[in-house]
């Protein structure tokens, strides 16, 4: 490999990175301005965790492949309501792909108190396979 070519994967790398970033960002800055005006009845925020290797795919990052949302309710979520915000994100195609695209392999839903949350392989909700058929 010449050393342009490594200095392009390099730039492309670290792209991503602040892509990923800015949307973490972007995403937190949205779930508070929603609690906030009453529209959400909790406050959602997101990180980036180290994922689920048995859901990584060829565009997987490296490292911290999960995609990782926290409801802040001050109380343990039951499963429907861990579910429901799970389903909220994974109906967004257009979303999952963009999360994808990014190296995220793994969506995650917890709530602030409580050990378990719930998780899932975002490949699986791409629709990639209906164009293939």
């Amino acid at each position: 490999m010449s050393l342009p070519n490594i200095w392009n994967n390099i730039l492309a790398w670290f792209q991503d990175l602040s892509e990923r970033n800015a949307l973490v960002r972007n995403f937190n800055m949205k779930a508070k301005e929603a609690f906030i005006s009453g529209t959400m009845p909790t406050m959602l925020k997101c990180s980036i965790s180290k994922g689920c290797k048995d859901y990584k795919h060829q565009f997987s990052a490296w490292l911290y492949t999960g995609f990782r949302i926290q409801a802040l309710a001050g109380r343990a979520l039951t499963r429907d309501e861990t579910e429901a915000i799970g389903r909220v994100v994974l109906s967004d195609v257009s979303l999952v792909r963009r999360l994808v695209a990014l190296g995220w392999d793994t969506l995650e839903v917890h709530s602030d108190n409580g050990r378990y949350g719930l998780r899932w392989k975002l490949i699986d909700y791409t629709n990639i396979n209906y164009l293939l058929q």
